[in-house]
């Protein structure tokens, strides 16, 4: 994946999820329809909760080769 569309999809994600700002993905490959190649970026991080608490989140992004996310979701 190229570094231009890795830093797109990271600041797509650090708007939505700003506790995952400056966090590097683990990227996996996978094969879609013939002649596309999609990655799968998964963010770990961890959230502030109110009360000074806080708990892990996870967000994975399913993104195609220019940067495009296809698909975000992410753990409670």
């Amino acid at each position: 994946m190229e570094q231009s569309a890795l830093n797109k999809i990271n600041r797509k994600v650090s708007r939505q999820f700003p506790e995952m700002a400056g966090v590097q993905p683990t990227i996996r490959t996978s094969q879609g329809p013939p002649d596309a190649q999609y990655y799968t970026l998964t963010y770990k991080g961890t959230a502030a909760l109110p009360g000074g608490k806080s708990m892990p989140r996870v967000v994975r992004v399913q993104a195609d080769e220019n940067g495009n996310v296809l698909r975000m979701s992410t753990s409670k």
